[in-house]
Formats: structure tokens, sequence, C-alpha cells
């Protein structure tokens, strides 16, 4: 007996369809019975007017799993939900696949005056990743990733996979989870940066990462987590800086494009308008970073590091003057940064950009002259023994390189205005955090 094709809802056009998903909304008539069916294309109105069906209907539970075969005619369908408003299917039979319990929390979106805390959602997440509004966020992420990779392949860049375990910490200790490894130490990564430098050393001279990494802060924010994902590229030959934050713009608006062209039907559901910015984005440099905030009215002491109401200052700023989201910072004091970062004197060739006042990414030129890094290690009060497995390799031919590490989910959370980083996460780590 020949298997019958399932098709998605978007597929529908007219005549015999069958579908498969979860049971949305249930509206009974009496003489005429309505199912409100989901999958992740859509929301479609079936009618149920066979009696012989209609124990089948009663058996029913909101978000139960079923079949049903029908035909599919036009309609006009009032339900704000429904997707696919001038096609509703006539169901000719029902299949209940799993039928599901009471619900802990709501899956509809139609009745504005039910909230639910974060928390609770996020106890729920796998019921609450079946709300629209979600799909759409992760559709949009996917689409983000997929713009990014797509200008990277097309120029000249290859995918590569760095390690999550590391044998010594590359950054500060303090931020860094220790694991037990066949009873040594060992450590999640922070930031797969000196694999990607070693990988460039190699002699593979244009890459990108695409992966997690944890940092152990202690932030209870909304736009922190102790597991997120980065894209990573990195670059050889470069002349400075500059040359890393001009492939990051072309990332940041391919990324867009992509967004703007493939996820119409999403961004209209979140209410989400994405501009593509100009090129290029603007530039702030330290040490003016600090004459420009004084007089912003916030005096930060020269080599001292930005807080949040600084950054917000400068976001207003760069908006006031220049009409952009997208910034970069550029020139950091280099005791703010790690050992790999090359640096002018006490200011380094260290970049972070930003969008609004949320920092998305963090990188610039890398330090490729041996004796250099070996002086920067021991500035920064680690041990260059631990750290002879990266920095020996500088020692046989290398060259002026950089690159930038970018955050999924901020990005993801800034451009569609998403109150907590966790929404843009399918199942977040932070603090508190590990299940489900």
């Amino acid at each position: 007996m020949k298997k019958e094709k399932r098709i998605y809802i978007n597929e529908i056009k007219k005549g015999h369809v069958f579908l498969q998903g979860w049971v949305h909304e249930l509206r009974d008539l009496a003489k005429i019975k309505f199912i409100l069916l989901r999958d992740m294309t859509g929301i479609i109105q079936c009618i149920v007017k066979d009696k012989k069906l209609f124990k089948k209907f009663s058996e029913l539970t909101i978000e139960s799993v079923i079949s049903v075969k029908g035909k599919a005619k036009a309609a006009v369908v009032k339900s704000p939900e429904v997707t696919g408003k001038k096609v509703e299917i006539e169901i000719s039979d029902i299949k209940l696949i799993n039928k599901a319990a009471p619900l802990p929390i709501t899956v509809t979106e139609k009745d504005k005056t039910i909230t639910t805390a974060l928390p609770k959602l996020l106890d729920y997440r796998s019921l609450d990743l079946r709300k629209r509004k979600n799909l759409a966020i992760f559709k949009i992420q996917s689409a983000l990733i997929e713009g990014m990779q797509s200008w990277l392949n097309k120029n000249g860049f290859i995918q590569v996979f760095t390690p999550c375990l590391m044998g010594s910490p590359s950054e500060s200790g303090a931020e860094v989870f220790q694991v037990n490894y066949y009873n040594k130490k060992a450590f999640l990564r922070q930031d797969p940066q000196l694999h990607r430098q070693l990988t460039i050393l190699g002699g593979l001279e244009k890459i990108y990462d695409l992966g997690p990494n944890w940092r152990a802060e202690k932030s209870h924010t909304t736009k922190h987590l102790t597991e997120h994902r980065c894209i990573a590229p990195e670059l050889a030959f470069i002349k400075n800086e500059q040359d890393t934050m001009k492939v990051e713009e072309q990332v940041i608006v391919s990324a867009l494009k992509n967004i703007k062209e493939k996820c119409k039907e999403e961004l209209e559901l979140l209410d989400v308008d994405i501009k593509i910015p100009k090129l290029p984005f603007p530039e702030l440099r330290f040490p003016e970073i600090y004459k420009i905030l004084a007089k912003l009215g916030k005096k930060i002491k020269p080599g001292e590091d930005l807080d949040s109401e600084a950054e917000k200052l400068l976001a207003k700023y760069i908006q006031e003057k220049y009409n952009s989201d997208f910034f970069f910072i550029n020139g950091f004091p280099f005791k703010l940064k790690p050992f790999y970062v090359y640096h002018d004197n006490e200011y380094a060739r260290s970049v972070d950009l930003y969008c609004k006042n949320l920092e998305l990414s963090s990188g610039g030129q890398r330090e490729h002259r041996y004796n250099v890094l070996i002086k920067n290690i021991k500035e920064k009060g680690l041990d260059t023994k631990k750290l002879e497995w990266f920095t020996k390799f500088f020692k046989y031919g290398s060259m002026p390189h950089g690159g930038f590490a970018m955050g999924i989910e901020r990005l993801t959370q800034i451009i569609l205005s998403l109150e907590n980083i966790r929404e843009a996460c399918l199942f977040s780590r932070d603090t508190e955090r590990l299940v489900p």
C-alpha cells in the first residue's frame, strides 16, 4: 500500500490533502466543528461536518498531535491567527497520534491578557517554542547565520571547527569553566581565538568558526549568557585592524539583507523593520572617546573601561551625529585586553562592534611577533610555559593577522528588539539555569 505523502500548510493549494501537526484551537458549534491545525509553516482552519467524525473530534485536546485527510477549498477565514486565509480544509478523516495533557503554559498568542513570567516559560521551553513568534525568532536567526556564511563563503573564507576543550585558559581564569578531563584539569573555551590564530599560521589564510563559547561570568542581566554562540572569522596578511572591520561590516549587511529578503512574514509577525546600514560604519577611537564622554557629562579616567552608562551615551551620540545604529569602538587601552592583542604603546588595535548600546563583537589585529607576544604574556601575569603550546608556533614564520567573534544571540536580540537575550536562545544557560 502506497504511503500518503504529507504536505505542509504553506504548500496547500486545492484538492486532496494529507496534513500533520498540532491542534492549535478547537471550536464546537454543535452541528459543525472547527480545528485550527498548526505546523512549522503556518496555521489553517479545518472543518468537521461528517457526524461520524464527531466522536474523534471530542477526544482532541489543545496541542494534541493529529493527522487529517481532507479537501482544500477556497474560503474566507476571519481568524487572525490563520495564515492560509483563502483556503480551508473539509476533513474526511482524523487520526489522533498523541493526546496532549492539560498545558502548564499557554501556547496560543490570541489572548494578549495572558502573561507568564519568563522563568516559567523557560522551564517549559519546548512548549513555549511552539508559539509562532518564537518560531519566527529562530527562522530569522537561521537566515541571519546563512547571510553571514554566504558572504564569507563567496569571499574565499572556509569554515573550520576548533576545539571546545582547552588545556589552559586563554584569558581570565576567573571567567572560565573547569572540567574533569581524565582526572586532569581542562577548561571550556571562552573564545575560539587561539586555535583560530594557529589555523591561520597553519596556512589557512581565510577562515571562520561557528560554535559555542562559555564564560563563567556571574552576570544577572538581560544581555548575558554563560553559553553563547559566535561566528568568528580570521584572516591573514592584513595591513591593520581596519581590514577586519571591513569584513565585519560586509558580514552584518549580508546577514540583514538575507533576513529582509527571506523572512518577510516573520518580520511582520514580530513588527520589526530591518534597515540596511550604510557603509562604512562610524568609528570612535580611544583616547578621544574620553573627551567625547566628558562633553556629554560623563567623566572616565583615561585608561579605564567603559561602563553601561558610557555605552548608552556613545550610542546616542552616534545616532544623532551619523544616524547609525552600528558603530565601532577602536583602540582600547591594552591593559583592558588579552595578551594576544596587537598594541601601539598603551592603546591596542582592538575593536568592538556595537549596535545601539549593545556590544556585539570583539576583535581587531593580533600580535604576530613572537618576542612581543612573550612580553605581553609576562605583563599580564600569565605563565609562559602554560601557553607555550600556542606561542611556540609564532617562531616559525607568522604574519599580521586578525579577526573578530560576533555573538549570534546578541545580534538576534538587538535587531529584533527582544527584551531578554534568553528569548534568542533555544535553551538558555545562565547562572541559575542548566535545564531543560
